[in-house]
């Protein structure tokens, strides 16, 4: 079983491959209900888990989240659903108090 000293060094290891911040065009054809959940676990991935990131989220650059955050927020606006999203964000948000 790995440390997690030890998987910190092979996410590092793995991130620096040379090409590996080279951008990829990739053509997606999804549903609008994959969207959707699409989105949300990206937004569920980067938040905390109990008071932490996961080993990978904190040996990742701010930068690359935030790119991941833009590329949610893109796909929702492609597929018109921001603001269904923003809706459902605050129903659950409504129903956490």
């Amino acid at each position: 079983m790995l440390t997690e000293n030890d998987a910190a060094q092979v996410f590092d290891t793995i991130l620096s491959v040379p090409g590996m911040n080279e951008p990829v065009k990739i053509d997606l054809k999804i549903s609008r209900k994959n969207v959707l959940l699409l989105s949300h676990v990206i937004e569920r991935g980067l938040l905390e888990n109990n008071g932490s990131p996961s080993l990978l989220l904190q040996r990742t650059a701010e930068e690359n989240i935030t790119e991941l955050k833009q590329l949610s927020t893109d796909c929702l606006s492609r597929a018109g659903l921001t603001e269904l999203n923003e809706k459902l964000a605050g129903l659950a948000a409504a129903k956490k108090q």
